[in-house]
């Protein structure tokens, strides 16, 4: 099992700055994801800052979350 998310920030441009259960840092790039129906209510910038971490899963609201293993997968490390 991959590291999961223990903290999450929106940066600007759809991207995200992640913090996983390794310690490791890593940015998230969500602009792929806004063309599928299921992420589109995230084209909202406002409704796309409030990510959160729930059981190191990125989550919006009872609907739209990202798979943690594809997350921790793509994200690109950072220095910490």
């Amino acid at each position: 099992m991959n590291p999961r998310a223990v903290a999450v920030e929106y940066q600007d441009d759809y991207t995200l700055l992640i913090r996983f259960s390794n310690n490791e840092v890593g940015q998230f790039d969500l602009k792929g994801y806004l063309k599928y129906p299921i992420y589109e209510p995230l084209q909202d910038e406002a409704f796309c800052k409030k990510v959160t971490v729930v059981d190191g899963v990125l989550q919006w609201n009872d609907y739209i979350d990202l798979d943690p293993d594809l997350v921790y997968l793509e994200s690109k490390r950072k220095p910490i």
